[in-house]
């Protein structure tokens, strides 16, 4: 039985209203099924009394109760007498994660659209050199220094207070990698079988740290960006006691939270007495470098109500393996404590090349948006002109955009595109229950040409699934 629950206002918010196709009984199953697909409508969300939803509607009773028959007989809501009904997903459309390479392919050379990191920057080089002269400083002492050395610590620091959020240098903690300071916090914060609010789509190794420590997840669908209103109902009906959130250009769908709803978010945290981890690592990433940006979700809240990840691997190198959380003073000294057991400390080298980077920020930002505004514009115009039918928003940074097919075919389409030569990463691998089958997520930080021939190489393998007959579900025998 469902422990969350939608009410008849949200869910005809959701669905824009009474169906406007004919007959309206079909048109409101399609408009549950789809909130269901495409993670808005969390599986296992009980769903609001037949009466109830035809008031908000502005339907019949007869048309509500049609369009949840429909939906039980698909698989998408199931009901028990006395208890009420609930979304679910058909046990066909629940697929395994794809593994961490992709399958050999047959045409031509492999155009990998399964990675969203660039090459480095134009100034590495001398940011290295730079880096080398100064390690001699560094060469005398252990080398060791769990929360990070002091000079990236506080050029991290004054990054945030640039950003709008003052920072202490020793509010900083120095990681290698986003994942390891995610996995931290999981570790430090989380205890088994806590419940914890994760956004769906989301970034899908975020999920690996969580499931490893045994975390009970908690989805919210953003695909259309964040409905704080379902979130914070999310937060009070699951007893949440931490959320993992993507606000800046949000892995994959490239969302930009605003600055009003990163306020209500943090607000509806506080009334719950919720953490907020909140992933920056796209935070730098904006297309236009000169277009104002919504301060951090820390600067909405108290201090050590939200904690922040960030990392160099997308704005700088992901070579450098270098991370960072932003915490309250007493959770960075507990955060090192633990850290210790795991690496000890970060390359002494890769944290100076980052100091120095970081002294070039302003100057890598202009870079970046350079080079990614015309490939994802190449992108977005090969796509209107060969998958006119994919509904897609143009992100306004980041590093990828996040189509809907029109049908649940993400899986047949990665293997007719493996086949053709492109690696694309289907919607479930960004969920956690087997929903987004009508998603992939596509990277635009190859060059024009290539995005364009892995777009030709996509519409055919879109018209082979096309055609292909539909596959009958082989009965499960027990």
């Amino acid at each position: 039985m469902a422990d969350r629950r939608v009410n008849a206002h949200q869910l005809a918010r959701l669905l824009a209203g009474a169906p406007a196709g004919r007959p309206a009984y079909t048109a409101l199953a399609a408009g549950v099924r789809t909130l269901v697909q495409d993670g808005r409508l969390t599986v296992a969300t009980r769903l609001p009394a037949e009466r109830e939803l035809a008031t908000a509607l502005g339907v019949s009773r007869t048309t509500v109760t049609a369009a949840y028959d429909a939906l039980r007989a698909e698989g998408f809501v199931a009901s028990r007498r006395g208890a009420g009904s609930w979304t679910a997903l058909p046990p066909a459309r629940v697929r395994p994660p794809r593994g961490a390479a992709p399958l050999p392919a047959t045409a031509g050379d492999v155009i990998d659209l399964g990675c969203a990191a660039p090459g480095a920057p134009a100034c590495f080089d001398a940011a290295v050199a730079a880096a080398v002269a100064e390690l001699p400083r560094y060469t005398h002492g252990p080398g060791y220094d769990p929360a990070g050395l002091p000079v990236l610590r506080a050029a991290i620091a004054a990054r945030y207070t640039a950003r709008g959020v003052a920072t202490r240098p020793e509010q900083i903690l120095v990681t290698s990698g986003a994942q390891q300071a995610l996995a931290l916090l999981v570790d430090v914060l989380v205890e088994p079988g806590t419940p914890v609010l994760t956004e769906r789509p989301a970034y899908q190794h975020a999920f690996g740290a969580l499931r490893r420590r045994g975390a009970r997840i908690v989805p919210v669908g953003v695909a259309a960006g964040w409905d704080v209103e379902l979130i914070a109902a999310s937060l009070r009906q699951s007893a949440v006691r931490a959320a993992y959130l993507i606000p800046d250009f949000q892995n994959p769908t490239g969302h930009l939270m605003s600055a009003r709803d990163r306020a209500a978010l943090v607000a509806a945290a506080n009334r719950t007495d919720t953490l907020l981890i909140s992933d920056e690592s796209f935070a730098e990433i904006a297309l236009d470098p000169d277009a104002p940006l919504p301060a951090p979700l820390a600067a909405h809240g108290p201090s050590g109500r939200v904690i922040s990840v960030g990392s160099a691997s997308k704005l700088l190198w992901g070579g450098l393996r270098i991370g960072w959380i932003r915490a309250g003073v007493s959770l960075v000294e507990r955060l090192a404590r633990a850290r210790v057991t795991v690496d000890i400390a970060s390359p002494v080298l890769d944290q100076l090349i980052t100091a120095e980077l970081l002294a070039r920020v302003t100057e890598i930002r202009a870079e970046r948006a350079a080079l990614l505004r015309p490939r994802r514009d190449a992108l977005v115009a090969a796509l209107h002109d060969r998958l006119p039918g994919w509904e897609f928003t143009s992100p306004a940074g980041g590093m990828s955009l996040w189509a809907r097919l029109g049908s649940p075919v993400a899986a047949a389409l990665a293997e007719a595109a493996e086949r053709r030569g492109v690696w694309i990463m289907p919607g479930p691998d960004y969920g956690v229950d087997g929903v987004l089958e009508d998603c992939v997520r596509l990277p635009y930080v190859l060059p024009p040409d290539t995005l364009r021939a892995a777009v030709d190489r996509l519409a055919d393998a879109a018209a082979e699934v096309a055609s292909a007959p539909a596959v009958r579900p082989r009965p499960v025998r027990v």
